[in-house]
């Protein structure tokens, strides 16, 4: 982790030059944020810009640490956008009978992260416009440590539910603004940069899974307290975000890259045939106005919306539900705990790699059927054999899951802008989220009605096949901007 915030610092600091693209007319203009040629003429520098090259400068250092904090700041809010979620999994019966929920109840609480995810987190790039992505974060992670510190204290299900939501507001906004601010300040690293965020996501789903239940055991077994101990995480996340609390101009790395100038590669913004990708350069790192941008025009916006909803459907099942089907396959709460650990943390070298690879290739739609089939064979082994074959089932289920750093990297890789990033990131999880709320309420309902989970497994294995169809689809080499221009 380390080694990774160094890596990243290094690359800001010494490789995001401001480029000087050619022009048709022969003069030189420099790229923007979101389009556009505004920023100081060719050859100025900016007193104390790291990009600039004027290593003398006080402000040169200041940047550096300034990246290395954000890359900290990164980690820390990943790893608190799946506790909230995770530990009441770990506890769900307990929180039933201490509330008296039913099977229905339960259900709508494990459909509670859909729901506000989709409707909080298409507010998040105005947020983000009005008071900037840092503020807007670090709001989130507050929101996200009073929720969890509320909710196992109202007493009622009611309350329960709204103080869950808040926590889950947090986490909304937070979801949709991580790939924005990404590709904001590591446009060249969109890959690496994804899986260090997903992996420290992966880490926390572990963490919250593995430790929930025994620390509530040590807390003297009242999951009150098992789950109010998440607060102070997120405590800790909030304190990185507070210096970007102004941070509302444009990030140094948006700016082209300097190797790109060396390497002889450089085109006029809008130069060259729709989807030709430029050698050494990502398309998403193409600088075109998104302001205007109809993002229900483009069918790749579509497809990612559908896979995004459909794999957040699985992941949720399995966040929810999954302790509980193996306990009642006569699984010890503990051990049914560590095997949904053991789920999460297949996430955390897989969430790594698994970007770093995607953003080489092509097409990740080859990617996206391996990890279906992965799902399809682990629910399988749910069904005929819960507990004889646990371990392999959460492995494979835990590689299934890795669809979300997958769905992630294809936000960056799908637009151009950062603005196009933010559009489409906000519209595929908005939208995703809204397809995935029925799935782990019918799951409860199912559940309850049938009294087992023949229904539940075969129909969350059903919907692997629309899953895979879409991720295909979804992974093709086109950008939303092209198809939306398209459409016109």
């Amino acid at each position: 982790m380390g080694f990774m915030a160094g890596e990243e610092s290094r690359t800001v600091a010494s490789t995001t030059t401001c480029a000087a693209a050619p022009a048709s007319d022969g003069t030189e203009t420099r790229e923007g944020s979101a389009g556009g040629t505004d920023g100081p003429e060719p050859g100025h520098r900016e007193a104390g810009d790291p990009e600039t090259g004027d290593r003398g400068a006080g402000r040169s250092g200041t940047r550096v640490w300034t990246v290395r904090l954000l890359v900290v700041g990164i980690v820390l809010a990943a790893l608190n956008l799946r506790p909230a979620i995770v530990s009441l999994g770990a506890l769900l019966e307990e929180v039933r009978t201490g509330l008296g929920m039913s099977g229905t109840v339960a259900g709508l609480l494990t459909s509670l992260p859909s729901l506000c995810f989709a409707v909080f987190g298409v507010t998040a790039p105005r947020l983000a416009r009005r008071f900037g992505p840092g503020a807007v974060v670090c709001a989130g992670m507050t929101a996200i440590g009073a929720g969890l510190l509320i909710r196992p204290f109202t007493g009622s299900t009611a309350g329960f539910l709204a103080a869950s939501a808040l926590a889950l507001m947090g986490i909304a906004v937070s979801n949709v603004l991580m790939p924005v601010i990404v590709k904001q300040w590591f446009p060249d690293r969109v890959g690496s940069m994804t899986g260090l965020y997903s992996m420290a996501l992966a880490l926390g789903t572990a963490l919250a899974a593995a430790v929930t239940v025994p620390v509530t055991e040590a807390l003297g077994g009242k999951w009150e307290s098992g789950l109010a101990l998440w607060a102070a995480l997120a405590a800790a996340a909030v304190l990185p975000w507070l210096l970007f609390l102004g941070e509302r101009g444009r990030a140094p790395a948006e700016r082209t890259p300097a190797r790109e100038r060396h390497r002889g590669e450089r085109r006029t913004p809008g130069e060259g045939t729709p989807g030709e990708r430029v050698p050494g350069r990502h398309p998403s790192r193409e600088q075109t106005p998104a302001p205007g941008l109809r993002i229900t025009r483009s069918r790749t916006a579509w497809a990612l919306a559908v896979f995004f909803g459909l794999q957040a459907t699985a992941a949720y099942i399995t966040m929810g539900w999954m302790a509980q089907i193996f306990r009642d396959a006569g699984v010890s709460a503990s051990t049914a705990g560590l095997l949904l650990a053991l789920t999460m943390v297949m996430g955390v070298p897989l969430a790594f790699v698994i970007p770093r690879v995607a953003a080489r290739l092509p097409h990740q739609g080859p990617i996206v059927v391996v990890l279906g089939t992965s799902g399809l064979a682990g629910y399988a082994g749910l069904y005929f054999a819960p507990a004889a074959g646990a371990l392999a089932w959460a492995l494979l289920l835990g590689i299934a899951n890795c669809a979300f750093p997958l769905a992630l990297t294809m936000v960056g890789m799908r637009a151009r802008s950062g603005a196009g990033v933010a559009k489409l990131s906000a519209f595929a999880q908005s939208t995703g989220y809204l397809i995935s709320l029925p799935g782990p309420l019918l799951v409860g309902v199912l559940y309850q009605h049938s009294g087992g989970w023949g229904l539940p497994l075969a129909l969350v294995a059903a919907l692997l096949i629309p899953q895979m169809v879409a991720g295909v689809l979804a992974g093709r080499a086109r950008t939303v901007e092209e198809e939306a221009a398209a459409g016109r």
